[in-house]
C-alpha cells in the first residue's frame, strides 16, 4: 500500500498543477455542473482530505464517463482548509462569493464543518458533510446534510462493542478536552458502557496538541481497566498508544472513525485495537468490491472510509440531480430528503435532522503478510 503521507503530498502537488480545474464555480455553467469542495489537504489530518477528494474525483470520473448528469459533466472546485476552522470559513467565503458555488461537499472534521454550517444555512448553500459526526452540525438548518453517522451512535457502538463483544467490565477513557468530536464520543461511550453493566473506572483528558500523555496513563494503569477507549484522530492516537503500551497497559484499545490512517502512522502497538467505521474495505458487498477495485487501480492504495464517504457524497448529489431534474441548492436539498438507496457505506435514508440512518462496522487491526491491516469485525445496526 502506498504511504498515505506520500499520497497526500502527491495530491497537493496535483492541486497546484491542475489550476484550470479549480477556477470558476457556477453550479451549472453550460455543459458543466460544478461542485465546491473543502478538504484538509495539508496539516495534521491531511490524509482525511486527500482520501475524500480522491473518492470524490473517482465518482466524478465514473459519472462523466457514463455521460454525466442529464447530459452535463461534473467538475470539482476544491479548496484546502488545512484542518483549520478559521481557514474553512475563508475558503467557504471564496467558493460562495468569488466562485458562485451554492453546493459544497465538506469539510471533513467536525470543528471545521461546524464553523461554516450556519453560514451555509443563512446563505441557502447546500452543505453536504462527508465525515463531520458532531450532532449539532445539521441543527444549523435544512440546507445542511451529512453522509456519516453521528457521534451519539458511534460512541454508543464503541461502548456496546467493548461491553458485549470484548466482554470488558472496567473501561478507561483518554480524550481531548478541547475537541468536540472527542468529547461527544467519550460521553456516549460512557452511557452505553455503563448501561450495559460496565464501569468507567478512569476518565482522563488532555489538550489539543499535547504530546506527552504519561501522567494520565499512569492514573489509567492504576485504575486497572480491561479496555481503553481513545476517541481522537489517528495522529494523536498513534502517540498515545505508543506511550500506553510502554507503560505496560496491554488491554484492548477501542476508538472511532478518526483512527482511519493509523496503520500508516503507527506500529505493532496498535494491535488488539478496534474502531468503529463507515465501511469495511474487505466487505463482499458488490458495491464495495467495485469501489475498492477502482480506487486501487486509480490511486494505488486501499481506500479508507473518508474516500468512501466522499464517493457516496457525489452519488447522493447525482441521484438528487436526476430525481429533481435541477442543480440548484433548494431543489437538491428537497430531493436529498427523499433519498432511499444503497451506497458504498450502506443503505441510506435521511432522518428529520438530515442525518443518515445506516449501520456502522467495527474493524480490528491485524497483521497480514507483515503489514497492519484493518479487517471487518462486526456490524452494528441503528
Amino acid at each position: 500500500m502506498r504511504s498515505l503521507k506520500k499520497t497526500a503530498e502527491i495530491v497537493c502537488v496535483a492541486l497546484l498543477c491542475l489550476g484550470g480545474v479549480f477556477t470558476g464555480c457556477s453550479k451549472d455553467s453550460g455543459d458543466t455542473i460544478k461542485i465546491g469542495g473543502i478538504f484538509p489537504l495539508s496539516g495534521e489530518v491531511a490524509v482525511y482530505g486527500t482520501e475524500c477528494r480522491n473518492g470524490i474525483m473517482l465518482a466524478i470520473d465514473e459519472i462523466n464517463a457514463a455521460g454525466g448528469v442529464n447530459g452535463k459533466q461534473l467538475e470539482l472546485v476544491g479548496e484546502d482548509d488545512e484542518g483549520s476552522p478559521e481557514k474553512s470559513v475563508n475558503v467557504y467565503k471564496k467558493l460562495v462569493t468569488k466562485d458562485n458555488c451554492d453546493v459544497i461537499i465538506g469539510s471533513l472534521t467536525s470543528g471545521c464543518t461546524a464553523a461554516i454550517s450556519s453560514l451555509a444555512q443563512a446563505q441557502k448553500v447546500l452543505l453536504l458533510a462527508p465525515a463531520a459526526t458532531l450532532t449539532s452540525i445539521t441543527e444549523a438548518g435544512d440546507y445542511v446534510f451529512r453522509a456519516c453517522f453521528i457521534d451519539p451512535f458511534q460512541g454508543t457502538v464503541g461502548g456496546k462493542f467493548s461491553r458485549e463483544t470484548l466482554g470488558a467490565s472496567r473501561a478507561a477513557v483518554l480524550y481531548d478536552i478541547g475537541n468536540d468530536y472527542s468529547i461527544g464520543l467519550y460521553e456516549n461511550f460512557k452511557v452505553a458502557f455503563e448501561q450495559g453493566g460496565g464501569t468507567v473506572v478512569a476518565a482522563e483528558s488532555y489538550s489539543t496538541g499535547d504530546k506527552d500523555f504519561n501522567a494520565q496513563l499512569t492514573k489509567i494503569k492504576t485504575a486497572n481497566p480491561d479496555v481503553v477507549y481513545l476517541p481522537d484522530y489517528y495522529a494523536t492516537v498513534a502517540l498515545i498508544v505508543k506511550q500506553l503500551r510502554a507503560q505496560g497497559i496491554n488491554t484492548p484499545i477501542v476508538g472511532a472513525d478518526g483512527w482511519d490512517g493509523i496503520i500508516d502512522n503507527a506500529g505493532d502497538e496498535v494491535l488488539n485495537g478496534f474502531y468503529s467505521n463507515h465501511y469495511a474495505a474487505d466487505s463482499t458487498d458488490s458495491r464495495v468490491v467495485t469501489f475498492v477495485k477502482s480506487y486501487e487501480e486509480k490511486y494505488g492504495s486501499t481506500p479508507v472510509s473518508f474516500a468512501a464517504l466522499g464517493y457516496d457524497c457525489v452519488y447522493l448529489l447525482k441521484d438528487a440531480m436526476v430525481a429533481s431534474g435541477a442543480t440548484d441548492a433548494t431543489s437538491l436539498k428537497d430531493a436529498l430528503m427523499k433519498t432511499n438507496g444503497s451506497y458504498v457505506t450502506g443503505n441510506l435514508t435521511f432522518d428529520e435532522n438530515r442525518n443518515p440512518v445506516k449501520s456502522a462496522v467495527m474493524l480490528e487491526i491485524v497483521k497480514q503478510d507483515g503489514k497492519l491491516v484493518p479487517v471487518y469485525k462486526s456490524t452494528v445496526n441503528p
